[in-house]
């Protein structure tokens, strides 16, 4: 008697980003090392090329730089920062999945002594934690929760004199920055808008630097 045909088996679930759940980091030390990621509800990892861009652009203030992951989802961002040249990342992630994933993916790189990752809250953090002085951040959290303007309100404490800032949101609704910040690049995929500040006050500095004497 012939067998009955198998059934499929289930295709495995699509992430919001459209991945079969890794990621790679694309540069520096551990270049293409893949990143497990897991299922979580509004996770989007940056994409190869929105990170290849946003890199590009922040190659010369990476060496050395301390660097603060807000939405670490993946990890993307803050592991391809240190693998880059940053001194180190703070990630900070509420999903217990992804804090897992995050925590082992330290461990197999060896990076505990550069990546440091919080299990919380990020509105939270920011109001709790001690202050980071942060040269770089990162602020991508999952869209339907629109917390830009929370974040931004917490964040200045944690922020070196001459920061930078990205920031991803929905195409076309980039999110208006506070006062004291100045854009430094923007871009945008169908997808996603993206833009990149630094602390107006360290802009106005270079630029009065580079005036020449009369």
């Amino acid at each position: 008697m012939p067998r009955p045909p198998r059934s499929p088996a289930p295709a495995p679930r699509r992430h919001a980003h459209g991945g079969e759940g890794q990621v790679r980091i694309i540069g520096g030390r551990w270049r293409n090392t893949r990143l497990p990621v897991p299922y979580a509800e509004g996770l989007r990892p940056t994409s190869d090329r929105v990170r290849e861009t946003l890199f590009n652009w922040l190659m010369p203030k990476l060496p050395g730089a301390r660097v603060l992951d807000l939405f670490a989802g993946s990890g993307a961002l803050g592991l391809e920062a240190v693998s880059r040249g940053a001194a180190s990342a703070q990630l900070v992630e509420r999903d217990p999945a992804l804090v897992a994933a995050l925590r082992d993916v330290v461990v197999r790189l060896d990076a505990a002594a550069q990546v440091q990752v919080a299990a919380g809250d990020a509105l939270r953090w920011l109001e709790t934690a001690p202050a980071q002085q942060a040269d770089i951040v990162f602020v991508d959290p999952p869209f339907a929760d629109g917390m830009w303007a929370q974040v931004f309100e917490r964040l200045p404490r944690h922020l070196a004199a001459d920061a930078w800032l990205y920031v991803e949101a929905p195409s076309g609704a980039v999110p208006r920055v506070p006062a004291g910040w100045s854009l430094h690049r923007e871009g945008g995929t169908r997808d996603v808008g993206y833009a990149l500040y630094r602390r107006a006050a360290a802009t106005l500095r270079d630029d009065l630097n580079a005036t020449p004497s009369a």
